[in-house]
């Protein structure tokens, strides 16, 4: 059974950063797209970058500069690094999965596999 599980979310100054992590088990990401998605309170989940099955990444425009997606394969591990962090970025972040190729643009419900959400709340 595939998990993911999210963790490295905070309290964070305006202008910080952090980086969250989604460790995987249950499967191998090869063959996988791999997401993260945010959703503030209120508002409804968007994608903020993918990785593809052959190493593409893409960024939606939320936090387009702002955040680098990148794997490690060893560890069956997903990272999210987010610099420049903003109180608008407050919000719920969850990794996902997605059998396949990333289907673009980055649609919540072609997504089959969720983590339970880290929290990122930026404040001063």
């Amino acid at each position: 059974q595939v998990q993911l599980v999210e963790s490295g979310g905070g309290s964070v100054q305006p202008g910080g950063s952090l980086r969250l992590s989604c460790e995987a088990s249950g499967y191998t990401s090869s063959g996988y797209c791999l997401g993260w998605f945010r959703q503030a309170a209120g508002k409804e989940r968007e994608g903020v970058a993918a990785l593809g099955i052959n190493g593409a990444r893409t960024y939606t425009t939320s936090m387009a500069g702002r955040v680098t997606i990148s794997e490690d394969k060893a560890k069956n591990t997903l990272y999210l690094e987010m610099n420049s962090l903003k109180p608008e970025d407050t919000a719920m972040y969850y990794c996902a999965a997605s059998r396949g190729d990333c289907p673009l643009p980055l649609a919540p419900l072609r997504f089959t596999y969720w983590g339970q959400g880290s929290q990122v709340t930026v404040s001063s």
